[in-house]
């Protein structure tokens, strides 16, 4: 099933949308928003489903679906986690800096909870105040959508409160994030509004592409219109969403309509760092990536953060070339 969230309020218009992006239908006789049909989950997912499959038969006309209509799935929630599934990335981090990396972050996932109030669409600006020392970085990343959730849940029964899954941008400030982390209490300026895919999607919907707790297929991200990554989000992921969820509700339980991230679409490249896309490579899922890798090769950083008017498109498409999720397109503007 696809489920998308039209731009209307605070909470946007529940719709299900055809299996190829091109048809929606209104979900208001079901429930008005995504947080009321996750609320409730249960029973109002067969009803959801069976309005979708109608639609996909034609048995609907419902009307056609333009991707800037939506806002994100979501358009707040009540809780945004990301983690850092994918260690290489934490790792060439450290490295670039010349920090050893400590053992626990192989077994013990890292997690920040990000603000909810206020996600972007996927189509809409992101918008600073200035672009000169922020850093302005684009994350291309998988997140997934929970019901309710118990404290202390095992990562094997969390996986079956993954209720929907979606593509995100996490947008970093990497020149603020030193000096938050050097006063040891987290980010937060260095972390403004994420935006997420036009679509969420059920686990069921992804057929074997799902497995294990993770996405087995490339993360797209183009940069100014330039193929900037692919990495298989499958591959070198070290925490599956299973044991993310459990590490999110280790100590507190979980209310429907959590989000938690993946962090970063990482590949290693035969066991190193990997390589550019126009070098053979599958690139990478955001700038801050390849900047360590110069700086590991050549001493410093030959790429630059993003600036006013760049443009940053994130997408997945399946086996037939067809998008899963929508796609991500926004553009850096000044405030």
């Amino acid at each position: 099933m696809k489920l998308a969230s039209l731009k209307n309020g605070r909470d946007g218009k529940l719709v299900v949308v055809s299996d190829d992006l091109t048809r929606m239908a209104s979900a208001a006789e079901i429930a008005p928003t995504l947080q009321s049909a996750l609320d409730d989950w249960a029973e109002k997912s067969a009803q959801l489903e069976d309005l979708q499959a109608k639609l996909n038969r034609g048995e609907i006309e419902g009307e056609a679906f333009d991707q800037a209509r939506c806002h994100s799935p979501l358009p707040r929630a009540y809780h945004w986690a990301d983690g850092s599934a994918y260690v290489n990335h934490v790792e060439l981090v450290r490295k670039a800096r010349g920090a050893e990396m400590p053992e626990s972050f192989w077994t013990d996932p890292l997690m920040y909870q990000g603000g909810s109030d206020t996600f972007l669409a996927p189509r809409e600006p992101v918008k600073m105040p200035q672009s000169e020392g922020f850093g302005i970085d684009f994350e291309a990343e998988i997140a997934v959508i929970t019901d309710d959730v118990p404290m202390g849940v095992s990562p094997e029964e969390a996986l079956k409160h993954i209720k929907l899954v979606m593509l995100v941008n996490d947008v970093s400030l990497r020149g603020l994030i030193p000096n938050e982390l050097g006063k040891g209490f987290g980010f937060y300026q260095s972390k403004p509004s994420s935006a997420f895919s036009p679509v969420c999607v059920t686990p069921a919907q992804l057929g074997d592409n799902w497995r294990e707790g993770k996405l087995h297929l490339p993360l797209v991200s183009e940069l100014n219109g330039d193929k900037f990554g692919e990495p298989n989000a499958g591959i070198d992921m070290t925490f599956h969403f299973g044991q993310l969820i459990a590490h999110a509700a280790k100590t507190r339980p979980l209310g429907a309509g959590t989000i938690i991230g993946s962090g970063t679409v990482s590949n290693k490249l035969d066991g190193g760092p990997g390589k550019p896309v126009k070098e053979g490579g599958v690139g990478y899922s955001c700038i801050a990536e390849i900047r360590m890798i110069e700086t590991i090769q050549d001493g410093k950083p030959s790429t630059g953060f993003m600036q006013f008017g760049d443009r940053i498109a994130i997408e997945m498409l399946d086996s037939n070339g067809q998008s899963i999720f929508g796609r991500i397109e926004q553009t850096v503007e000044q405030a």
